[in-house]
């Protein structure tokens, strides 16, 4: 049996990855700044949380000896400069002074889809230009071990804040002024990138693998906002009319959520990151990569946006039966 650090545990994509650990055998420790936020997770066998700040780099330190990989999955998608630093930049590089200092073997770092090493300061948003730095000073810094960079497109799958946001929004509202209307996703499922990161701490060999975690459809925003109320049932399945507005109109827009109290539906720096095709690379490896067979969206999102519920068991199911990975 195998030891594992997951930083992000107790996130979205955080439960299904240690779900996916523990059936898979390995012993999971999750770090966590509070025990209560490991709630979804905390009853997992051969799971233990750990509450710590993942930003303290000693701490981090003290529980990365023993274990035999780390994951990284602490993100964030807004913020002031100094946070995305923080978190995409500086916590990297924490985790791989701390990998090298305990001779941890492999790490796996769940980047974005759009982030690139070659020229991160020509990305127009801080997510975007903080996720590539992100990948620099790991690329710097994991020269012993070895180290699988993840870039997920945006990820739907049961309790997800994407085609739920999308629906919940049109019960509210009688129209849907979008910003970002044309831009291009590739969803990818939640499940499938949980897969990805079992998959890479169980491969062989050494050195850096870069992989794109993309599903097999590519979709305009606006294409999902009017899919995920046709799949929700919302105004008999048709939805509310959609209107695509200027950019001008969107950062102000933006700018109005950036103000309210709690995380924003839409920031500039959203609008920003949006202006990068958010689709698969031509030539670059995927899920393929690891033997995943991407899911495609619809009748996996249909499953849990017409029963409404906020969420179902931790495994997501297609219509007619669960798939096997």
């Amino acid at each position: 049996m195998k030891n594992v650090l997951i930083l992000g545990g107790t996130g979205f994509v955080g439960s299904h990855v240690c779900e996916k650990l523990v059936r898979a055998g390995w012993t999971v420790t999750v770090a966590t700044r509070r025990r209560s936020n490991a709630r979804n997770v905390m009853h997992l066998p051969s799971l233990t949380i750990q509450e710590l700040d993942v930003h303290d780099e000693a701490a981090l330190g003290r529980i990365a000896h023993g274990q035999d990989a780390v994951v990284n999955l602490v993100a964030i998608l807004h913020g002031t400069q100094a946070a995305f630093d923080k978190v995409h930049v500086e916590l990297p590089q924490k985790i791989a002074n701390v990998c090298s200092r305990a001779e941890v073997g492999r790490l796996v770092h769940v980047s974005a889809l759009g982030a690139t090493t070659q020229n991160p300061g020509s990305l127009p948003s801080m997510y975007l230009r903080s996720k590539s730095m992100g990948e620099v000073v790991l690329l710097a810094g994991c020269s012993q071990l070895a180290l699988t960079v993840l870039r997920p497109s945006v990820i739907f799958g049961q309790g997800d804040q994407f085609l739920n946001v999308f629906a919940s929004l049109q019960k509210l509202f009688p129209f849907m002024p979008l910003a970002g209307a044309g831009a291009r996703f590739q969803p990818v499922w939640v499940e499938d990138v949980a897969t990805a990161v079992v998959k890479a701490l169980e491969r062989g060999g050494s050195g850096v693998q870069t992989l794109e975690a993309c599903g097999p459809e590519v979709f305009t925003l606006k294409q999902l906002v009017e899919l995920s109320a046709n799949l929700a049932g919302i105004n008999r399945g048709h939805g509310r009319p959609v209107f695509a507005i200027p950019r001008w109109a969107g950062d102000l827009q933006a700018r109005m959520m950036e103000l309210m109290p709690g995380a924003p539906l839409m920031s500039r720096d959203n609008l920003a990151s949006m202006e990068v095709p958010n689709v698969a690379t031509p030539g670059k490896p995927g899920l393929s990569a690891l033997g995943i067979q991407a899911a495609a969206l619809r009748p996996i999102a249909a499953d849990y946006l017409t029963q409404g519920a906020s969420w179902h068991a931790l495994l997501g199911v297609r219509r007619g039966g669960q798939r096997k990975t």
